[in-house]
């Protein structure tokens, strides 16, 4: 039961870091990253513990790969465009 609540803390951890950083866009693709990691050790654990396949997890590690790879993707694109990746140098109205 510990372990649960360790992966409890983590994610809310996450959650935390993701919430209270609003300045760079890789601190915040990192705390992204970190709670889908949260996620994905959730899920393992759940899966072994009942004994099930783990081809959810397979799955499940594949696209939070695709999430990263375009997270990154957003966050180069921005740098290459406006120079930095702070939020608040971006204006709504410019494409």
């Amino acid at each position: 039961m510990s372990m649960w609540f360790y992966l409890f803390v983590l994610y809310f951890c996450g959650i935390w870091s993701f919430s209270s950083s609003r300045k760079h866009l890789l601190v915040t693709l990192l705390s992204l990253e970190f709670i889908v990691l949260v996620l994905y050790l959730s899920v393992y654990f759940y899966l072994c513990g009942l004994n099930y396949s783990l081809f959810f997890v397979v799955y499940f590690l594949v696209f939070s790969v695709c999430e990263g790879s375009l997270g990154l993707s957003v966050l180069v694109s921005m740098i290459r465009s406006h120079g930095n990746d702070y939020f608040r140098s971006y204006s709504v109205l410019q494409c």
